[in-house]
């Protein structure tokens, strides 16, 4: 891990009512950081996300972003620091075209949402750095419809609009999800890409593929039923079939005697 801790996580747990979705999970992650956390469905992944982004407030334990409290702060403030989650904006304005979708994200980083869509034709400085996503990410066809994109350019129009927020980490959750194979490499080697030349600090995903989480990441958080059970390298989670066969869901193959 590296010495200068960006974001810090300390034993984090979450109620639902009498349903305990997380127990006291601790981690960090620092600069330079491409961090996976994986695990079986319940295993808590998505409200780990949602704790470390301020969207839901932990029943107890606290989030450091920047040696700063964030506990609970909520994404939109937390955006103005320097942290971004995904926006997935391509399900809240589907009849936005990509370029309309990605000037959605600038205005909102600029502060001028209030008339979000006066400022997406008025507003040159939008537009530019639109485009300049837009560009870094491949997006060709500025004018098509967001929700008419192939599965693999929604994902990667998704990714972008969190990128056009400009931020220092970024939370990715499922950044390949119902993405072909095929595209699942170039979906995450436009994402690497584009961090080096924004200058990203850190990137965490959360991610059910294991060739991308052991293709890509520096490290690996492993959940399960709401406890971490590792937080490793790559290779020596891999070396550890016991803890994969638990983290993706798999029952342990029993061979007869």
């Amino acid at each position: 891990m590296t010495e200068r801790m960006l974001l810090r996580a300390e034993a984090l747990t979450k109620y639902y009512g009498e349903f305990r979705a997380l127990h006291a999970v601790s981690l960090g992650v620092g600069a330079g950081e491409f961090v996976s956390i994986i695990g079986p469905n319940g295993a808590g992944k998505s409200t780990l996300i949602n704790l470390l982004t301020g969207l839901a407030q932990p029943t107890s334990g606290t989030v450091r972003f920047k040696d700063r409290d964030i506990t609970g702060i909520g994404p939109v403030r937390l955006a103005k620091l320097g942290m971004a989650r995904s926006f997935q904006l391509v399900q809240i304005f589907p009849d936005l075209t990509v370029l309309e979708t990605l000037q959605a994200a600038v205005a909102a980083r600029l502060g001028r949402g209030r008339r979000l869509f006066a400022s997406l034709t008025g507003d040159r400085q939008i537009q530019q750095e639109a485009v300049e996503v837009a560009d870094l990410f491949g997006l060709g066809g500025r004018h098509a419809l967001a929700r008419e994109l192939p599965q693999g350019d929604k994902k990667l129009l998704d990714v972008a609009s969190a990128f056009a927020l400009r931020p220092e980490v970024i939370l990715l959750d499922e950044p390949t999800s119902g993405v072909s194979t095929g595209d699942k490499t170039k979906v995450m080697e436009i994402l690497v890409r584009a961090a080096k030349t924004i200058g990203l600090q850190a990137i965490i995903q959360v991610e059910h593929d294991m060739d991308i989480v052991f293709g890509y990441s520096d490290r690996v958080i492993a959940l399960h039923q709401g406890e971490v059970l590792a937080d490793a390298t790559p290779s020596a989670v891999q070396a550890d079939q016991r803890l994969v066969d638990m983290v993706v869901g798999r029952r342990p193959v029993r061979h007869p005697r």
